[in-house]
């Protein structure tokens, strides 16, 4: 316990992301993707609604069927690839980011045809981005990280070459979870796992990407998938540092929690896979996906927004224990919506969305209110 004491999750996640000169010049631009980022994310939820039949003022946005492009490529690919570039340090890499707020502008705006090459293009850059990453520090955690980037652009691709959404879906999904876990095995180095975790995270990270190609989202069975998706989460609930510094107290134990709930979520998903051949579920596709994008992807951005906003915005965040109280409506909002997609319970769905966009409100209540009300940490100083 010594090393995670000395090497704390605040401190990793700075050391291991975010050590770099940053140039002032490209600091007030950041603002931009992340501000369309954001708006991703309300329409996305906006989107949602509507295809649940809740109506909101407004009506039914003619764009309610590209509900998940909006949420993982306009606020989940916006905001890892304005991360990236933040940590890369390098003009070229806020290109993705940049492309990736055109694509939701312009889907916004109707012009489909130019989001879907905005989307790919930034998924592109990203891709070298994290290439350029690779041949600075050779590792399996980069190469999963250039990888993942890829998958994003393959799956944007799928979608203009006018393949199956689930399909394009699919990739976007590896996209998100093998982006997650090579960042949590960067930070399992603090604690020395054996060298068998990466032949273990390795072969969890192929039967993903195989499950992907295989287009099993598409398909009546999800066995290589579902059983990527059950390696991830178990290999991430038995080597990640999470497990070590939720013996701790504050940030650190927060963030602990927030990534331990999401790997459950990411198991939970895979067992759905599984038993998809049993048609236990009615809407089990629905329930795969919320599973990944909001119980585990939704889950580590709780964990690393107090970490990673300050960082890409400059204006600090303070943590406060009252954060606990949106988690935990997060983390209900995704049981209600799993529990729902079994019987195809409507009603319980549309509550679900309505509980997730409280909990995503109440968060950024709360870290305003706490940030406002007295002044941040100071950020360990990195080197």
């Amino acid at each position: 316990m010594k090393g995670v004491h000395a090497v704390s999750e605040r401190q990793a996640i700075v050391t291991a992301k975010l050590h770099h000169r940053r140039p002032a010049r490209w600091k007030s631009l950041r603002f931009v993707p992340l501000a369309i980022g954001a708006t991703a994310l309300a329409v996305g939820l906006w989107t949602g609604f509507a295809r649940l039949g809740v109506m909101l003022p407004g009506g039914i946005p003619q764009i309610a069927d590209r509900h998940g492009a909006l949420m993982v490529c306009g606020f989940f690919g916006t905001l890892i690839s304005l991360e990236r570039a933040v940590a890369l340090g390098r003009p070229f890499a806020y290109a993705a980011p940049a492309f990736s707020a055109i694509g939701v502008l312009t889907l916004l705006g109707g012009l489909e045809l130019v989001s879907i090459v905005a989307f790919l293009t930034a998924g592109l850059v990203l891709a070298v981005a994290s290439v350029v990453i690779l041949r600075r520090q050779f590792a399996l955690y980069t190469l999963i990280l250039a990888i993942a980037s890829s998958s994003w652009a393959i799956g944007t691709f799928a979608w203009l070459a006018g393949r199956p959404m689930a399909e394009a879906t699919g990739w976007w999904l590896a996209f998100l979870v093998l982006t997650i876990a090579a960042e949590r095995l960067e930070l399992s180095r603090v604690i020395l796992p054996p060298r068998i975790a990466q032949v273990i995270f390795a072969v969890a990270a192929a039967l993903v990407l195989t499950g992907v190609a295989r287009g099993e989202l598409v398909s009546q069975s999800a066995p290589v998938l579902g059983i990527g998706f059950i390696a991830c989460a178990a290999w991430l609930l038995v080597y990640d540092l999470a497990r070590r510094t939720v013996r701790l107290t504050g940030q650190i134990r927060f963030a602990a929690v927030c990534m331990l709930a999401g790997h459950c979520w990411l198991a939970v998903a895979g067992v759905q896979l599984l038993v998809r051949p049993l048609a236990l579920a009615v809407s089990w596709y629905d329930g795969v996906v919320h599973a990944v994008t909001i119980g585990f992807a939704l889950s580590m951005v709780f964990g690393h927004a107090l970490i990673i906003l300050p960082a890409v915005t400059g204006f600090p965040l303070r943590y406060t224990s009252l954060a606990y109280v949106p988690l935990t409506l997060l983390q209900l909002s995704v049981a209600m919506r799993v529990a729902a997609d079994f019987p195809g319970w409507t009603e319980l769905r549309a509550a679900s969305a309505i509980l997730t966009v409280v909990a995503l409100a109440g968060y950024a209540v709360t870290l305003t209110i706490a940030s406002i009300a007295a002044p941040a940490q100071p950020r360990p100083q990195s080197g």
